[in-house]
């Protein structure tokens, strides 16, 4: 069987994640994570939706990770998102960035915002 190994070169993969933790870049990020094709951002949770919603132009589907589980979007989240034209898919944190990375190595305009597991 051949392997081939995967190259990105626009924007990082989710290298792992764990009880409170993503790695991207080799460099272990505490609490929350959002991934644009700009690069990596700070993100506060499903209240911090203006990145989201500023760069909505660079990528054709956003990723929202809940956590360990597939969680409702909150309301007031999903009114913004919606109003603003954002294309997401709601899924768990491990589901998303499995996901994420999937359509990353297609070469797709994917972003992604993840709640620790």
């Amino acid at each position: 069987m051949e392997l081939t190994e995967i190259t990105y070169t626009d924007q990082p993969p989710v290298d792992a994640y764990g009880p409170g933790f993503f790695r991207v870049n080799e460099v272990v990020q505490d609490g929350p994570l959002a991934i644009f094709p700009s690069g990596v951002a700070s993100w506060k949770g499903l209240s911090d939706l203006a990145d989201v919603i500023a760069a909505v132009a660079d990528y054709d589907v956003i990723f929202v990770g809940t956590g360990t589980q597939i969680a409702p979007m909150p309301t007031a989240a999903k009114a913004k998102l919606d109003k603003a034209g954002v294309p997401y898919e709601l899924m768990a944190t491990p589901a998303a960035c499995r996901t994420y990375n999937v359509l990353l190595a297609e070469g797709r305009r994917v972003a992604i915002v993840a709640l620790p597991i």
